[in-house]
């Protein structure tokens, strides 16, 4: 039975359609199972009613026709337990409901188990028998095993919107409401701009075109472009290669022949599939013939056979990239938005973002919140390809979408929007004022800053200084390491805009989610690697360049340099990194520059440097705390998985008491302690850290107005009665009611909902 599973399954990922995986699947389990008949049913997202979806045994004019209510039937009762339902006699059970459209009458044995993702209920898969028997255990859990499988399946075809065209109705649904995760707060209205992901021949959706010809052209550019690839590798190795690996790549420049691969693509790209959809179908048709040879010889040949269909792809992919319009209010879509594609978009046309991928703390939502971006991330239910060039409306408070909005939906969000804008533009008179507690407390509001453009806005909102410069953003943007000169200018324009004010650059923090197309990293577990100053210390040419780019960037101001140690996790890790600057300012004063020695800091962003932080403040100028990356090693939860996200918990009881005794560390060594996480930027986090002793909040400059105007209108002595009452609790539900609540009685109710890390 597990050979048959296996065959199952790479039979229904090499289907060319989504419908065509669902036919593939009922077949193959009726046969395996040697049972009259199998069915799928698929609740609708809009409806969440079970739609008849696909059968072998039953009446299949019905498919798409026949829907169930969530409780209705032995299908409802699937559901509704979440586990499976095993009869012998399912007509004499009180739930069975005959649907005679569907002709079930002569069956009696059934077996139903859920299909399950990411905890939500996606439908349920059904065996059937005439003869009135008990499916057996192993019969059972080849089922579950199965859907499980079937689970992945149902979710990506949602996801491309392949599953709107199994029912009788398309996607044309007023108010659509589609639940992510919040990412960047703010409400937005404009035109959904999908970016296809990245070249992935299983992920690519059937997508009907209206202009062949162009999807001609685009394919035959591709083709060429992989042709092109391939002589050129030839050429380069035919002199270190034996003959018969050479040959190799001339038989691959004979799969996408005319008469070959080529030609099949062409017929299946007239028929009006799009370029993308017509590659898959094909390339998958040969994998699958070549995968069930006897010969191992040639069952290999479909690697081959796979590397030229994603060669192509990926061509086809960057043709359409380059060919994308954006409308004066872009909203990308994407299953996962990156940098590089905001990048892509026109300077002020991007006016929101949903990806199906990331969580709220991902890379790319820390940026959007910096550029103030309503996101929403993890949008995982979105019919990608049905909403491209719809009107959708993105509420990244709450990590809410809607497409195709009623006048109504629009009105009310118009005028969220404009209650929004009131009390920005309120907040613009807080500017110039100091962050000062009713009390009289200072605390100092920094910005965290990655692009040029976060200059201007930063400096707009009143920051103090740098508190975060992710210098890994120009490396980013390059195609090869910048060199000193190029950075000390990056740098320089940093320094000099915000000089005689502080300015804390981060040395070179890659590795996780942050890659460089130039310097790959493949490792298994990215986030539990090499990463931040484990790859600069084992690459010192790399860490000496950027600090002598640093140290010079400072001559000739007045400014506060500050150097900071990113992803530090023992003593020995920070003396090294220590030597390495000293180095670097001893040979930049050599030649002649006239330049002050920068402090040097680190980032307490793991476990062990929470233990250290004493040590640590001992042999540093001052402490930071990433409370992003702290907060997802504290609670072993990965900030860019949806599945996950949940549990990342910034105001998790135990990421709470890390901070307080970093605090408390940093001062008993009379070294200044500040944050630049996501925490800082809410209000309640803002409150709770003030209350800690922290000396310098520093966030992306979106937030920085609304929380210089919280800190303003609470005193020190409250914010510590609060965090003392907090560090008295056990979850992180009852310190954000009790923290929403205090805000709502010191009258900032116009910030409650704007916390949104839990």
């Amino acid at each position: 039975m597990l050979e048959s599973l296996r065959h199952i399954v790479q039979e229904v990922d090499t289907a060319r359609s989504f419908k065509d995986a669902l036919d593939t699947l009922v077949v193959s389990v009726k046969q395996t199972l040697n049972t009259d008949v199998c069915s799928v049913f698929l609740v609708d997202r809009d409806t969440r009613r079970f739609v008849f979806a696909a059968t072998e045994g039953l009446n299949k004019e019905a498919l798409g026709k026949v829907t169930l209510a969530h409780n209705e039937g032995l299908v409802g009762q699937v559901g509704l337990k979440s586990e499976p339902v095993n009869l012998e006699d399912a007509t004499l059970h009180e739930s069975f409901h005959f649907i005679p459209e569907i002709g079930e009458e002569p069956f009696h044995a059934f077996l139903g188990v859920p299909v399950i993702h990411h905890r939500r209920l996606l439908g349920v898969l059904v065996v059937q028998q005439t003869q009135s028997r008990r499916f057996d255990e192993n019969e059972e859990a080849f089922m579950v095993t199965l859907s499980a499988q079937l689970a992945g399946l149902i979710a990506n075809a949602e996801a491309t919107g392949e599953t709107s065209h199994l029912g009788e109705v398309e996607y044309d649904h007023l108010d659509a409401e589609f639940v992510g995760i919040p990412g960047a707060p703010g409400f937005v209205i404009g035109t959904a701009v999908v970016i296809h992901p990245a070249a992935n021949l299983d992920r690519v959706p059937d997508k009907k075109t209206e202009d062949i010809t162009q999807e001609l052209l685009l394919f035959d550019k591709a083709l060429e472009s992989v042709r092109r690839d391939i002589k050129r590798v030839s050429t380069q190795l035919s002199a270190s290669l034996p003959k018969e690996e050479v040959a190799l790549f001339d038989a691959y420049l004979h799969m996408l022949d005319d008469n070959a691969l080529g030609d099949e693509i062409r017929v299946v790209i007239r028929k009006s599939q799009w370029a993308q959809g017509a590659v898959r179908e094909v390339i998958q048709e040969h994998i699958g013939k070549f995968e069930k040879m006897k010969d191992s010889y040639l069952r290999e040949r479909a690697a081959d056979v796979r590397e030229l269909g994603q060669r192509i792809l990926a061509y086809l992919q960057d043709l359409r990239r380059h060919k994308t319009y954006y409308p004066n209010d872009t909203i990308l879509v994407g299953e996962e938005i990156t940098p590089s594609m905001m990048a892509d978009v026109p300077q002020g046309l991007l006016k929101g973002i949903v990806s199906l991928r990331g969580s709220g703390n991902s890379h790319v939502a820390i940026l959007a919140r910096a550029m103030d971006v309503p996101t929403v991330m993890g949008a995982i239910d979105i019919p990608l390809y049905s909403v491209e060039n719809h009107i959708i409306i993105v509420d990244g408070h709450y990590g809410h979408v809607y497409a195709n909005p009623s006048e109504g939906r629009k009105k009310h969000f118009q005028k969220l929007r404009q209650n929004e804008e009131g009390f920005s533009f309120e907040l613009e008179a807080l500017k110039d004022l100091p962050a000062v507690t009713s009390d009289g407390y200072r605390i100092r509001l920094w910005a965290n800053v990655g692009f040029s453009g976060d200059l201007v806005r930063s400096l707009d909102r009143g920051a103090e200084g740098i508190g975060l410069f992710r210098t890994e953003v120009p490396f980013m943007t390059s195609e090869r390491f910048p060199t000193e000169e190029e950075q000390r200018r990056i740098y320089h324009e940093h320094i000099r805009a915000f000089s005689p004010r502080p300015v804390t650059m981060r040395t070179l923090d890659i590795g996780g989610d942050k890659t460089l197309s130039y310097f790959p990293i493949v490792e298994d577990n990215p986030f539990l690697g090499w990463r931040g100053i484990r790859v600069t210390l084992d690459h010192p040419e790399i860490f000496i360049v950027q600090a002598r780019a640093m140290i010079k960037a400072n001559a000739g101001l007045k400014g506060d340099l500050r150097i900071m140690l990113p992803m530090v996790s023992k003593i020995s890790e920070v003396e090294e990194g220590k030597e390495l600057v000293e180095r670097a300012y001893r040979e930049v004063k050599e030649e002649g520059f006239d330049v002050a020695a920068p402090l040097v800091g680190v980032m307490i962003e793991v476990p062990a440097a929470v233990y250290q932080a004493r040590q640590l403040a001992k042999i540093t100028d001052f402490l930071a705390v990433g409370s992003n990356d702290l907060t997802q090693y504290m609670l072993a939860v990965d900030r860019n998985n949806p599945r996950v996200a949940d549990l990342y918990q910034d105001l998790h009881p135990a990421v709470i008491c890390a901070l307080r005794e970093v605090s408390k560390a940093a001062h008993v060594e009379g070294k200044g302690v500040g944050i630049c996480g996501e925490l800082a930027g809410t209000a309640i986090g803002a409150i709770l850290l003030v209350g800690m002793g922290y000396d310098v909040l520093s966030m992306n400059a979106t937030s920085l107005p609304r929380v210089k105007w919280v800190l303003r209108q609470v005193s020190l002595r409250r914010a510590r009665l609060m965090l003392s009452k907090v560090l008295r609790m056990h979850d992180t539900e009852s310190i954000v009611s009790y923290m929403q609540n205090e805000l709502l009685e010191a009258g900032l109710e116009r910030v409650v909902a704007r916390h949104t890390s839990t």
